[in-house]
């Protein structure tokens, strides 16, 4: 707003210029003057034109088949695969170049991978922790996966039941332990996860989540913020409700106590004064991995998982045990939350073992009274493909074959042989600190050759891990 007063005083000695600026300054006072008689109280809009598009692309190229395309899968040149991944393909845990590098795997067997360069690879790690069945799947998974997509490929969740949804969330009820039995099926361990912080805030009105500092638990939105390792600083670390805790064995320093259960005493102490501070009525769960996965595969002490369920039942606050990574086996239990006696967790998700990674699929399970809450009330949580029944077909097979076949025996009798190899690496090679393991799930620690801790989350990565990459 500009307000003006002008006195101007014509002398009749003024010159032609004088005048001139004289009469640009009364126009200006006028134009002004008719403004401000004009100005009233108000809020209203600005004279705005918004912009209008420039660049111009077309958005209807011709669409045609291109003739690679109609090649058969597995004709394709290794040069025509590594073409079509550097114009096309992106990473998502990884820096896109390291796309370049990656082997191209051609086949799988047993528990071994074949590149197309000829090399076949142990498959160490069930590749992310999830290809527990390895290569060669039981014909009763394929031929019930592929009866299911022949007779029935897809039906929305919300718009019907389908007979293998029936199926698998009976079979689940059935092996998991206690009252835990209200079941959806997600297509991820995030997404899984997503659905239990949902279930928790729903159900109890409350809205914080209790995770440990070394965790993972997804890369969607809530799951990432309930994260505590590095990945959640990609997200910015921003999303509010989410409360970190100390895991029972921390990096750099130990609880006090003589003894091993003196100092889980003092780890359940610390959780509970946090409970206290945050405020009980404001915790709607505490939700850990039963077993930590991606941060080391951290065991919690014996006695720890109890005192977690008693502090939650003490404060009405819902237990939540991530089994993404260890369900169905890997611990030597069905459950890996079954390795602490007498605990039965409110809410459970799974995903990987599920289906044994051969499709994508995952679980999310509720207490009764739980599942009984939402009678009259919507979960809050969705998505289009969730109880996908070909993903269920895929899984209700190979559940029952992991039963069939004994593979939580197998584990069960493995598990020496597996620590005791991990236990004469860690004897005999300088590199290693030490070794934690349970059923077939292991983890060696590294340090220096000074004995510190070689690299840590927020500092770029070590050039000898770097140089192992490049030979290995």
């Amino acid at each position: 707003s500009l307000f003006l007063s002008a006195k101007v005083v014509v002398k009749e000695s003024y010159n032609s210029e004088q005048k001139k600026h004289y009469e640009a300054i009364m126009s200006v006072a006028s134009v002004v003057s008719s403004i401000r008689s004009k100005a009233i109280k108000a809020a209203k809009s600005w004279p705005h034109t918004a912009p209008t598009l420039s660049k111009i692309i077309d958005n209807k190229p011709a669409l045609t088949l291109a003739p690679e395309h109609e090649l058969p899968m597995g004709s394709w040149s290794s040069e025509q695969i590594r073409e079509a991944t550097t114009e096309s393909v992106m990473l998502t845990w990884a820096p896109g170049k390291a796309r370049h590098g990656l082997p191209i795997i051609t086949k799988g067997e047993g528990v071994f991978l074949f590149d197309d360069k000829g090399n076949k690879f142990l498959d160490w790690t069930s590749q992310a922790i999830c290809s527990n069945a390895g290569y060669t799947l039981p014909k009763e998974v394929i031929e019930g996966t592929m009866k299911q997509m022949q007779d029935l490929p897809f039906v929305y969740g919300g718009l019907g039941i389908t007979e293998v949804r029936a199926r698998l969330s009976n079979l689940i009820t059935q092996i998991l332990p206690g009252d835990l039995q209200g079941a959806v099926f997600p297509s991820s361990g995030s997404e899984a996860n997503e659905a239990a912080i949902m279930c928790a805030r729903r159900y109890t009105g409350k809205y914080k989540v209790i995770n440990w500092y070394r965790s993972y638990h997804g890369g969607t939105t809530n799951s990432q913020q309930a994260t505590g390792d590095f990945r959640r600083w990609f997200g910015g670390d921003h999303v509010p409700g989410f409360i970190k805790a100390f895991n029972p064995y921390p990096l750099f320093f130990d609880f006090a106590g003589e003894s091993e259960e003196e100092r889980t005493q003092m780890a359940l102490n610390m959780l509970e004064e946090q409970v206290l501070n945050e405020g009980p009525d404001t915790i709607a769960m505490i939700q850990f991995e039963s077993v930590v996965g991606g941060g080391g595969v951290i065991v919690p002490p014996p006695g720890y998982m109890q005192g977690v369920r008693a502090i939650c039942d003490k404060y009405d606050i819902l237990m939540h045990c991530d089994e993404v990574m260890v369900g169905f086996g890997r611990t030597g239990e069905l459950f890996g939350f079954q390795n602490y006696d007498g605990v039965i967790p409110d809410i459970v998700t799974a995903a990987k073992g599920l289906s044994s990674a051969a499709l994508p699929i995952s679980m999310m399970a509720c207490r009764k009274h739980i599942m009984e809450a939402f009678e009259d009330k919507p979960l809050g949580w969705g998505s289009t493909y969730a109880s996908h029944p070909v993903a269920m077909a895929c899984a209700y097979e190979n559940v029952k074959q992991l039963i069939k076949q004994d593979v939580v025996g197998h584990v069960q009798r493995l598990a020496p042989v597996f620590e005791n190899a991990m236990k004469d690496l860690a004897e005999n090679h300088p590199s290693i600190k030490q070794y934690r393991s349970v059923g077939m799930f292991g983890c060696f620690d590294a340090h220096l050759p000074d004995g510190s801790n070689p690299q840590l989350q927020h500092t770029a990565i070590d050039k000898a891990f770097v140089m192992y990459k490049k030979v290995s």
